[in-house]
């Protein structure tokens, strides 16, 4: 860290070697760690770069001494004294471990009230995640921690250097912009000046960033804070960051060279390794025929099996009936499965009920034979085709689902996640980056059959499939394409919809009339009249990205200063809260109590 000596510090510890043995320096920072040794008063100062010895001898200053035994952890100091080789031997866990600073002046700045938990938690379980989001200042004081916001930090660097290297322009985008809302809810807030309307904040800058394409601002990014009122989980926050890039006159191929090389910097600034280019590409109907899933994890193998074909004339009648209602059968190997019990299968089968299916079917493969379960519906030679299409081996079981595609999917996916955690198959330290290309325009809401967009309405379809558009959505394939990093969704592109012919017809499939069309997004439309490029872009999640390229286990809640919980509480400051009724009146709004619910 580069500083102006002042009177609190001419020297971070961080800029303290043995080059410096024998000079002067100040000091300032927190006590992370005192002991008392007889006489001698040792305590480890930590400031913003890490930590280093102090020494207070009473045969050298009484009056430091003295300071030095009232020390408590957190208290805030300042030192001035020699730097000096340690004279036991370096300590090889501080990267300061072969100097210590002997104080000869020594200065309390603040002192600390007993705390909730120590900061000093090496070596020990960490403080419960409540009382940790309840005192987050001290919560990041802990270096595992502090850690990982300076990674976040040399992950947004090496984005932000690759992209200007690379001639673009970062530009903002509104946070306060049109209500649009589409799939997930908007956060709205209430105007004063125009009371009865609203802003919302944005759950991405999509349409902003189109239209700065057709500004002539060729190559935009921007590290954008994003909104979405949706229900949380451990990979999602309310308020959230991403990479937000767009181009112009690009295909896809142009895109994917751009956000590779931002991937490929971020990995080398903190992970010190070069990422392998370029990046594996899968299509969605081979991803979610051989892993359930469109964001699979490549670490690990246990890929499913598919066998319909087997399914249609099964003695199983479970197997029979799902496929000739137009659903699939699909198997998972689990491997050392032969030993497991009864009861340990029956765990895995409540899982997949968790995502519809209606029962886990299993057979093992143990003497050459299967045994347990279905086996007796199926005949030595299915059993050899099942095994080789799922790579069973000996010793192994079979998991079966049967049901509606989604179902299987669903079930089965989250079920090979669920066995590599608990069998411990994936290695934390490997990066497994993955292009899923090929997406459906569009997918059926099974709630109440309508058409919808499998991400977003503003993708160009295939030009091949346009003649199908109106007369059958679900064949129309899109320039859509994700970014998957270990089984993360990090984030989604696509070639957009750049003529406004087009995307009228693609709004009008989703069920949106003209008026509809024009009252939510007649902005766009207009601007896509007036000369709009071919253009296309990604956004990339920062929070997950920062959370898989730590090198130790972490929750994404871990690489956010200041997160919120699962409730969408900030415990810190108490918010959301309520407001005075002054505020509301003025605003123009007026709260109503809901009816109490059975």
């Amino acid at each position: 860290m580069s500083q102006t000596s002042n009177h609190y510090r001419t020297h971070s510890s961080g800029q303290l070697g043995t080059g410096q043995t024998g000079e002067r320096v100040i000091l300032s920072g927190w006590v992370h760690r005192r002991r008392d040794h007889g006489g001698l008063i040792f305590f480890d100062l930590r400031d913003g770069e890490g930590l280093i010895q102090v020494v207070c001898d009473p045969s050298s200053d009484s009056a430091v001494h003295e300071t030095a035994f009232g020390l408590r952890s957190e208290y805030v100091v300042r030192v001035e004294g020699v730097v000096r080789l340690r004279p036991g031997g370096p300590n090889p866990n501080l990267a300061t471990g072969e100097i210590e600073v002997v104080a000869e002046t020594l200065e309390v700045l603040s002192t600390c009230a007993p705390l909730p938990f120590q900061v000093d938690t090496e070596g020990q379980a960490p403080p419960g995640e409540e009382l940790r989001l309840s005192y987050r200042y001290l919560d990041l004081r802990r270096p595992e921690m502090r850690e990982l916001i300076v990674l976040r930090h040399q992950v947004l660097r090496a984005i932000r250097e690759s992209l200007n290297d690379q001639a673009f322009y970062e530009i903002e985008t509104p946070i306060l912009m049109k209500s649009t809302p589409e799939g997930a809810r908007d956060f709205l807030v209430p105007s004063r000046i125009n009371q009865g309307k609203f802003y919302a904040l944005p759950q991405s800058p999509q349409l902003y960033k189109q239209i700065l394409m057709i500004a002539g601002m060729e190559r935009y990014y921007q590290i954008a804070k994003c909104f979405r009122d949706e229900d949380l989980r451990a990979d999602r926050q309310p308020e959230f960051t991403q990479l937000d890039l767009e181009m112009s006159f690009v295909d896809r191929d142009d895109v994917f060279e751009v956000a590779e090389a931002c991937m490929a910097d971020a990995v080398a600034a903190v992970r010190g390794a070069p990422l392998a280019l370029p990046l594996p590409r899968m299509t969605y109907a081979e991803a979610m025929r051989r892993y359930g899933t469109d964001k699979p994890d490549l670490r690990f193998g246990l890929e499913l099996g598919v066998i319909d074909d087997l399914a249609a004339t099964s003695g199983f009648g479970v197997f029979r009936k799902a496929v000739e209602a137009g659903g699939t059968v699909r198997c998972l190997a689990l491997p050392g499965g032969a030993t497991w019990s009864r009861r340990r299968i029956e765990e895995l089968e409540k899982i997949a009920k968790t995502y519809g299916a209606k029962g886990l079917a299993w057979i093992k493969l143990t003497g050459g034979a299967a045994t347990g379960g279905i086996a007796k519906f199926l005949s030595e030679g299915e059993v050899a085709t099942i095994a080789e299409r799922s790579g069973a081996r000996e010793g192994d079981a079979l998991l079966f689902v049967a049901d509606r595609m989604s179902v299987v999917c669903a079930a089965l996916a989250n079920l090979r996640n669920h066995l590599a955690a608990e069998l411990d198959l994936a290695d934390r330290n490997e990066l497994r980056f993955l292009w899923i290309t090929d997406f459906p325009l569009f997918e059926r809401d099974e709630t109440n059959g309508r058409w919808q967009p499998s991400h977003h309405m503003f993708t160009l379809p295939v030009e091949g499939d346009l003649e199908r558009l109106e007369s059958d959505p679900g064949a129309v394939s899109s320039y859509q394409y994700d970014l998957v990093l270990n089984g993360w969704e990090l984030g989604s592109g696509s070639i957009r919809c750049h003529r406004a012919d087009i995307q009228r017809r693609i709004m009008a499939v989703v069920g949106m009339d003209e008026e509809e069309a024009e009252g939510r997004f007649g902005f766009l439309l207009r601007a896509l009249d007036f000369g709009a490029p071919p253009h296309g872009g990604v956004a990339l999640g920062i929070d997950r990205l920062v959370t898989l390229l730590a090198a130790r286990e972490c929750a994404m809640r871990d690489v956010i200063a200041f997160p919120k919980t699962l409730t969408a509480v900030s415990l810190m400051d108490a918010c959301p809260s309520e407001v005075d009724a002054e505020q509301l009146e003025e605003l123009g709004l007026a709260l109503v109590e809901r009816a109490e619910e059975d």
